[in-house]
């Protein structure tokens, strides 16, 4: 049976068969920019996907190391719950919200799978004896990001400290003042204060 644009059906279908087994230049590279374009979809969309799970509650206590541990004290804190309902989670406090601060805090992030592997705070003795030198990795990295994680909520562009109770009014204003950043003051908000062991260290350091 012929074919409207010529030729019949079954010579039409040769033609694309041939066409696949022996394809020109230009529908070789037709091909490739299409399967090229759809691969990069895929895979941008797939590794997207990704990284935003592992952003996820979920996913940060997935292991008995942080579920056991920081995960239980976090859960008694204010930024777990409150009157308003508003939850920050792990991501919310310890990964950037913009793309390229966030790719690179992953990417640091995966040296966690070393010390996963060496068992490094696998047992609540080890992670107590490394909670400060823990504690200390992020605090640094906040004090280096002008705690960005925190300002995505919190600013000082947005406070009211007339309304405050007179110490947080005068410590948020003299912090003001000095052009000092969250973390500068708040260490351990969300897990078990670390502060006897902090002065403890810079007692030793005085020595």
């Amino acid at each position: 049976m012929p074919d409207k644009r010529g030729g019949s059906v079954i010579d039409r279908l040769k033609h694309w068969w041939d066409l696949l087994r022996r394809p020109t230049a230009r529908f070789s590279m037709l091909t490739l920019l299409v399967a090229g374009g759809a691969g990069g979809v895929l895979f941008w969309g797939g590794f997207n996907t990704f990284m935003e799970y592992t952003n996820t509650l979920e996913f940060c206590v997935s292991c008995h190391e942080m579920r056991n541990t920081v995960y239980v004290e976090y859960k008694k804190t204010i930024h777990y719950s409150n009157r308003t309902g508003v939850r920050a989670i792990c991501s919310d406090c310890h990964v950037p919200r913009e793309w390229t601060p966030k790719v690179i805090r992953k990417i640091q992030a995966t040296k966690e799978l070393w010390h996963k592997m060496l068992g490094s705070i696998d047992t609540p003795e080890k992670f107590e004896a490394k909670r400060l030198q823990l504690a200390q990795y992020e605090w640094d990295r906040l004090k280096a990001n002008d705690s960005l994680e925190c300002r995505n909520c919190h600013g000082y562009q947005g406070m009211k400290t007339e309304i405050q109770k007179p110490r947080a009014k005068k410590y948020h204003e003299i912090g003001q003042e000095k052009k000092e950043t969250c973390i500068d003051c708040h260490k351990g908000i969300a897990h078990k204060p670390v502060h006897k062991e902090l002065e403890d260290k810079e007692e030793d350091t005085k020595i």
